[in-house]
């Protein structure tokens, strides 16, 4: 435990601990207040309507073509100056009710009270934002399967899908959240505004972290007028196609919209930011692994594969699509295999064509394999040992640091709070499984069996998110183990994917929120209330307003029926769809197994498991190389993680950015960085995020849509063309 000595008044010399991990010493503050108020009047009715403004916004931006998360950071500004002025102007008399007394305004609006009300807009976030997986589910149920079943059932789903993972996160906080090294760095953008926003700094020449924000915030917010509305193209510059506009291996190498990216840029935080969040937060480490498995995937796996080899009859197929397709190269209809009970009609798909994939949707779909296995071979190797000492001894020789220290002052939450969550919702889960069980065709044990998986991967999967800011998922491999339970049954897949996968999602949002409210201070009992209350109310009004839109918006999610000016194309909902495509209603047992076009693809899982161990074994014959143990493979294969909807260019620019900030910024303006990094990830946030509520409100959803050259997304119209001899696809040259 690093340590500072420091000189009392007397002379005496006085040891303050220090926490080891050097990003948090030097963002986190290590005191504490344990007087000021935290559940206040003010915390209430700011949280709840933070949480239901956020949880409408970023439902009916998902919707959209270019989809916008809003994160929090947008509310844990806003309510700033009104929780400063409920504190100026509310009254300070105290109320009795039922024998509790409390005061409307117990006095100044203080840290504690803001961090709850960000804790209650995170929920906001998790639903409506990039973890809207339960309702991406409802979306495919009714849109594109054109499925019929109630609100009620809808919200069982939604639910009880978010409270299994809260409770998931509090059987594991132990391992994820009291050990010093789970330190879940993109908590430190957070701190980091909190303090920007509260903390009064000395007079200095510099500029205060406060306002240094509110210029970036300016001058984000004006900036992001060019990519949101006047110049789009900025969100992918792909300039090689401008120079070669009529050949297409240059548009497929330099597309950044339906190509490798070579070359291409996005000069759009909401572009950089999309798929794996802020770069500014992200260890350098971990910025480092996944530029590794993105250069040998985007830049060496897939050209040889598409170019060299025709892996997959690839060249009939655009090189990156998130379109199913025939062997013809066509679009796959699935109407056309479907029987009214919504299976596979077995005949018709013999008669109609097999299903295809482009060629880096497949090797993504393979890479997802690797990566399954590597996650548990990974954690098994490096962490294996600590985990079954703290499951020995309960933790209680876990290395405590000043945070956790400050945090005794508090009643903890008992465990059986989070088991009876935890088990209520799985109780439910089943209750809906045979009232519903036609509509959602997944039985009780598959219930039980998607529980079991998300035992078993949650803990390791945490672990990294924890030290490295990135989530390996697994959504690929409970689509793979269910398709061949249950082949033929999309509902059942897609049911399956959100209780196995997604609660497991939902459960590390809620323990990085743990770790906030540990970091900040806050008495876990009233962290308990704030993200159990939120997540009800959020999961309701997130139903609320998606099934509003599906019954409202003509044609949504449907691109060949929908205006080609609409904006509710759905991009992130269209993969969804595929994936219950390919594993559930085709199944991966005729894409996958004997005699699968893709079977080969299968052999990753072995590598995947392989791969960590030259790695673990070197870190042990050369334990003096501490950079050894940083090179993990999970992370590695997470660099071409979400392709598709995530394009090469968004990650490479993630790359690039984070690069800058987090090794070059980070080891040369060492003071800069400390005061300034997070704050500036926090104010691009809000930036675009302010300014894209503007644009939607006051011009795109007016209908009021520039045309021009800057407008036209990419130049790169043959990036999409096939190049195999005698496909005819419209747009494109036929080759002979």
């Amino acid at each position: 435990m690093a340590k500072i000595e420091t000189e009392k008044p007397n002379g005496e010399e006085e040891v303050h601990e220090r926490c080891p991990v050097e990003e948090v010493a030097l963002v986190v503050p290590e005191t504490d207040d344990p007087s000021l108020p935290v559940m206040t009047f003010r915390a209430w009715f700011l949280g709840l309507i933070s949480c239901t403004l956020l949880i409408f916004l970023n439902t009916f931006f998902t919707y959209r073509t270019q989809p916008l998360t809003i994160s929090a950071i947008l509310m844990q500004i806003s309510v700033l100056p009104i929780g400063k002025f409920m504190a100026r102007t509310l009254p300070n008399k105290e109320y009795t009710v039922f024998g509790w007394r409390f005061s409307l305004n117990p006095g100044p609006f203080n840290m504690k009270e803001h961090v709850i009300i960000t804790i209650f807009a995170n929920c906001g976030v998790s639903f409506g934002g990039g973890d809207a997986y339960s309702i991406g589910a409802i979306t495919v149920m009714k849109a594109y399967y054109k499925q019929s079943f109630s609100f009620l059932c809808g919200l069982f789903i939604v639910l009880t899908t978010q409270l299994i993972g809260y409770g998931w996160a509090g059987v594991l906080r132990r391992y994820l959240v009291d050990p010093v090294e789970m330190w879940w760095p993109s908590n430190l953008a957070q701190v980091s505004l909190f303090r920007a926003l509260h903390e009064k700094e000395p007079k200095t020449k510099s500029l205060t972290r406060m306002q240094f924000f509110l210029i970036a915030l300016g001058a984000s917010f004006l900036y992001y007028t060019l990519p949101g509305y006047l110049f789009p193209i900025l969100t992918f510059f792909s300039w090689v196609c401008w120079i070669w506009p009529h050949s297409i291996t240059a548009q497929q190498i330099g597309s950044g919209y339906h190509g490798l990216g070579v070359g291409a840029l996005t000069l759009d935080w909401a572009g950089i930011s999309a798929y794996h969040g802020s770069p500014l937060v992200t260890p350098f480490s971990s910025i480092v692994n996944v530029g590794i498995g993105f250069v040998m995937f985007i830049y060496i796996i897939v050209p040889i594969c598409y170019w060299k080899y025709n892996t997959f009859d690839a060249r009939k197929f655009p090189i990156f699509s998130n379109q199913l397709f025939t062997h013809s190269g066509h679009k796959y209809d699935t109407t056309k295999i479907l029987t009214p009970q919504y299976e596979l009609n077995i005949h018709a798909y013999e008669s109609y064509s097999k299903l295809y994939l482009s060629p880096l949707f497949a090797l993504s779909i393979g890479s997802g394999f690797a990566r399954f296995t590597a996650t548990l071979t990974h954690v098994a190797l490096f962490h294996g040992r600590d985990i079954l000492g703290q499951s020995r001894s309960a933790m209680k020789n876990v290395k405590d640091d000043i945070h956790t220290k400050l945090m005794r002052s508090y009643k903890t939450v008992p465990e059986w709070w989070f088991l009876v969550v935890l088990f209520g919702s799985m109780a439910l889960s089943f209750l809906m499984s045979f009232v519903w069980k036609e509509e959602v065709q997944l039985r009780w044990w598959g219930m039980l069996f998607a529980f079991a998986l998300a035992c078993i991967v949650t803990l390791p999967i945490g672990i990294i998110q924890a030290t490295t800011n990135q989530q390996p998922g697994y959504d690929i491999i409970a689509q793979f183990i269910i398709g061949y339970v249950l082949p033929g049954k999309p509902i059942a897949n897609l049911l399956f994917k959100i209780y196995g996968r997604i609660s497991t999602i939902h459960a590390l949002s809620f323990l990085s929120d743990l770790k906030l409210g540990v970091y900040m201070k806050i008495p876990p009992r009233c962290m308990y209330t704030a993200q159990l209350v939120g997540t009800l109310v959020a999961g309701t009004v997130n139903l609320a307003v998606a099934w509003w839109m599906l019954d409202s918006i003509e044609n949504i999610c449907d691109v060949e029926a929908l205006h080609p000016e609409s904006p509710w194309t759905c991009p992130k909902y269209r993969v969804t769809f595929d994936a219950s495509v390919i594993w559930g209603l085709i199944g991966p047992k005729r894409l996958f197994g004997p005699g699968g076009l893709y079977r080969n693809l299968v052999w990753l899982f072995l590598i995947g498991a392989v791969l960590p161990v030259p790695v673990w074994v070197l870190s042990k014959i050369y334990p003096q190389n501490k950079w050894i143990p940083l090179i993990n493979i999970p992370v590695i294969t997470y660099g071409f993680a979400g392709m598709p909807p995530a394009t090469p260019t968004n990650i490479a620019s993630w790359l690039i950015t984070g690069t800058i900030f987090n090794y070059f910024v980070f080891r040369y303006h060492k003071r800069w960085w400390q005061k300034y990094n997070y704050v500036l990830s926090a104010a691009l946030d809000a930036g675009t995020a302010f300014m894209g509520v503007l644009l939607f409100f006051a011009l795109q959803n007016e209908g009021k849509h520039l045309k021009w050259w800057g407008t036209e997304i990419d130049h790169c119209p043959l990036a999409s063309c096939p190049t195999s001899p005698g496909i005819a696809v419209e747009g494109c040259p036929v080759f002979k």
